[in-house]
């Protein structure tokens, strides 16, 4: 947690290279209620964010593919390269192909050179992430992304525990 309110504090600081962060953990830990909040922090200090799920993400990308309309794809592009702050919301809920795996590593390693931060979420751990993507994804990941592992009981099983024995 306090990495994260590191992360927001830091943000305004520089216009580049603010630092990239991968969160994982196990299903309803908060992963994706702690990139929302990071989210709503980084627009409210007037800074651009562009949060998609990892399914979105690249259903948008293919999508324009299929139907012919490449200018919806190159606006959709600039937003993903160019955004100071892109979320991908749990990845590995996507359909993994070559399509997914090569559209991932360009958007990551882009994003890398231009110096814009990233914040990616999974419930896929390193080990997994390298098994399902690819060996130059996890490097990159590894080499220039802050990477928290969020551990603990599940969330929503606690919440309907509790609200059953009240």
């Amino acid at each position: 947690l306090s990495s994260a309110k590191n992360f927001v504090d830091n943000f305004s600081k520089s216009s580049s290279h603010r630092g990239n962060i991968f969160i994982y953990g196990e299903v309803g830990l908060g992963k994706t209620f702690l990139t929302n909040c990071i989210a709503k922090e980084i627009l409210e200090k007037g800074h651009q964010v562009f949060y998609l799920s990892a399914n979105e993400l690249f259903q948008n990308i293919l999508s324009p593919y299929l139907m012919g309309q490449e200018k919806d794809l190159a606006e959709l592009y600039k937003y993903v390269y160019n955004c100071e702050l892109l979320i991908i919301d749990d990845l590995g809920t996507e359909l993994i192909n070559s399509f997914t795996v090569t559209n991932l590593f360009e958007i990551i390693n882009k994003r890398n050179i231009q110096g814009r931060s990233t914040l990616i979420s999974s419930n896929l751990g390193l080990k997994d992430l390298r098994i399902k993507y690819s060996e130059r994804i996890i490097s990159r990941i590894i080499e220039s992304y802050t990477v928290f592992n969020i551990y603990g009981e599940n969330i929503r099983y606690q919440k309907r525990f509790n609200s059953t024995n009240n």
